[in-house]
């Protein structure tokens, strides 16, 4: 029975990637798993499940990072080597685990951090060059020393070498509902470059249209202030409610039945080659999309015909396209029925979590 240490400092212990999809898959494939996440940092419950041992680590968090990676370096070079396998989800602990000279890490790529780097407020203006500038020559080494796994296709065009590529897919249930017309959702943590403003302005414009009896509600947790104060107002003035975060499974059970899925990100360079996972939870539960125009966001919305998108930061234009889809119930089932097929076709994690698991398999028999 194979192994594996599963290791995060930044992210929320019950991200659905790692929690809900790669766990469960290895789990099921016969491995032995240890998962080492900030669970009391995010206030969550550590899973009781056959097979899985967890372990509580330091959240890294803004600028103070530098603790958690000294925490989560000790624990990898202290039993690393008693798993067959190390799997780590955070850029971060790439670079704190340099020396350790560890053959059998594996990085699971979620992002490009040096485009995200633009969205990071705690870092100086002056300093996000030069550590993109870095990080970027810290893929190249990381590359020739461990094995990766990428979540993206595009993200192929950082890296000298081929790397297995396990996309973001979802669970798609067999069956869905048709669009109602009195709720909106948006799944996922909530920040300003994730749209909260244009969010909370649509929603107050669609409550505004529709007497009040269609809303908003927010599915996710505020990483920012700013954003926090937007949707404390929104729901003190009755246009939205906001549910803070939800455990995956619940919140997924929001979203049937719900009018449009919103994802409204904003231009930055860390979105512009991302599948926004949320959208693929939207087609898979049959809600018409409203999106903005960031390159791999439309390919999927107009590829499978499910959804509407609408320019940046335009609240008046996103308040449109769902008041559209409200007024035209069959294109917006029709829409959702699209989008189920798309995502049953390309996005399930049935199929995905195989070749998650069978590439993991691999890297165990290679030298």
């Amino acid at each position: 029975m194979p192994s594996i240490l599963v290791v995060t400092v930044v992210h929320d212990p019950e991200d659905s990637r790692i929690r809900y999809r790669q766990i469960p898959a290895l789990l099921a494939d016969g491995w032995r798993v240890t998962y080492a996440a900030p669970f009391t940092a995010y206030d969550r419950p550590q899973p009781l499940l056959p097979g899985l041992r967890t372990m509580d680590l330091p959240r890294a968090l803004g600028r103070d990072r530098l603790a958690a990676d000294r925490v989560a370096r000790a624990l990898i070079a202290a039993q690393g080597g008693e798993h067959d396998l190390v799997l780590v989800h955070d850029p971060e602990i790439v670079a704190a685990v340099t020396g350790l000279r560890l053959r059998n890490l594996v990085w699971d790529v979620h992002e490009d951090p040096a485009a995200a780097l633009v969205a990071k407020d705690w870092l100086p203006r002056p300093a996000k060059g030069v550590i993109g500038r870095l990080w970027r020559g810290t893929e190249r080494l990381t590359e020739r020393r461990h094995r990766l796994l990428l979540a993206e296709y595009a993200y192929q065009e950082r890296f000298a070498r081929e790397h297995a590529v396990v996309p973001n897919a979802v669970t798609v249930p067999a069956t869905i509902e048709p669009p109602g017309t009195e709720r909106v959702v948006y799944l996922g943590t909530v920040t300003m470059a994730r749209g909260t403003g244009v969010m909370v302005e649509a929603s107050r414009r669609i409550a505004a249209a529709t007497e009040g009896s269609c809303r908003l509600e927010v599915i996710g947790g505020a990483r920012d202030d700013a954003s926090r104060d937007l949707l404390e107002a929104g729901q003190r003035d009755g246009v939205l409610t906001w549910h803070g975060f939800v455990p995956a499974a619940e919140a997924l059970a929001m979203l049937p039945g719900a009018l449009a899925g919103l994802s409204l990100l904003q231009n930055l360079p860390n979105y512009r080659h991302s599948r926004p996972t949320k959208i693929v939870e939207y087609l898979a539960h049959g809600v018409p999309v409203v999106t903005t125009p960031l390159p791999v966001a439309v390919d999927l919305v107009e590829s499978a015909n499910a959804g509407i998108v609408v320019p940046f930061d335009d609240p008046v234009a996103a308040a449109d396209a769902i008041l559209a889809l409200r007024a035209d119930p069959e294109r917006a089932a029709t829409m959702g029925r699209a989008g189920h097929e798309a995502a049953r076709a390309a996005y399930d994690w049935s199929v995905q979590g195989a070749h998650f698991t069978q590439t993991l398999r691999g890297f165990l028999a290679a030298p």
